[in-house]
């Protein structure tokens, strides 16, 4: 096994600093940089590891705290609340976590310190009040910290984001900063036309039971081919969203996950690494 290098560092961002975890192949060399993007519920240790999982695969890799980082939203995001959230959301049916009216229905159900705070967590995450705008902002400041950094490859920079952080990717994609962009079951960018200004290949990974999600990706493709981008897209039937998290008993699926890997491993590769 390869021996890494990780730290958690500070990078600067728009609005405030942003905390990052470095994690990179040790020793010298140059290696191709990748921005990581967390899920909604933040930079988890689970995201940690994949770093480390890309680091040992010849990546320096930069993952972001975005949640923890802001003022505003790190109150929401304490591991004690996460931990409450993701307690109520693992008792949630695959696909209704975004049901208002459903969770609404479930939330009553929990004793009142736990319901206010899914109920915070909720308004905040969930009701429209994310600023994905500034988000890609402080990534796209990220990769330009990245690329002056000893070891890395400046014009080799790609990203790979899942959930939340794969829709992050591509709006990162959008800025046309990155030679790579990899969506783990991420929402559209939006504006749909602001594809137009990716300049980099996209793989494009869901689940074939993700059915909110994946009820937009006509609009995905369809904008990928008027752009004329490079734009491939995996779908895995029977895997839910957040299939390959594999600390989420509930919706991890291990073949899916391990097939798409591989796939996301050898896209990267092949952009950051030939030529």
């Amino acid at each position: 096994m390869s021996e890494l290098q990780t730290q958690m560092v500070t990078m600067k961002g728009p609005a405030h600093d942003v905390k990052v975890y470095l994690s990179r192949p040790a020793g010298a060399g140059t290696h191709p940089g990748l921005v990581l993007i967390h899920e909604i519920f933040g930079l988890l240790p689970h995201f940690r590891d994949v770093a480390d999982r890309f680091a040992r695969e010849g990546f320096v890799v930069a993952a972001p705290d975005l949640m923890g980082s802001d003022p505003n939203l790190a109150p929401q995001f304490t591991p004690d609340s996460i931990e409450t959230v993701m307690g109520f959301m693992r008792t949630l049916p695959p696909g209704k976590a975004r049901d208002q009216a459903f969770t609404q229905q479930e939330m009553a159900k929990l004793p009142e310190d736990k319901r206010a705070v899914v109920g915070k967590f909720f308004s905040v995450a969930f009701g429209g009040a994310l600023p994905h705008g500034r988000f890609a902002e402080e990534l796209a400041s990220i990769v330009e910290t990245l690329k002056a950094r000893e070891h890395v490859n400046p014009a080799k920079i790609g990203s790979l984001g899942f959930c939340f952080g794969g829709g992050m990717s591509a709006r990162l994609a959008c800025t046309g900063k990155t030679q790579a962009c990899v969506v783990f079951y991420g929402a559209n960018p939006d504006p749909i036309e602001s594809v137009e200004k990716i300049n980099c290949p996209v793989l494009g990974i869901y689940g074939g039971e993700d059915a909110g999600l994946n009820a937009n990706l006509d609009k995905l493709v369809a904008a990928m081919v008027r752009y004329k981008k490079d734009f491939e897209m995996k779908i895995y039937p029977g895997a839910p969203h957040a299939f390959f998290n594999d600390t989420n008993p509930h919706s991890y699926r291990e073949a899916a996950s391990k097939e798409a890997w591989t796939r996301s491993l050898g896209f990267l590769n092949r952009c950051l690494k030939q030529g």
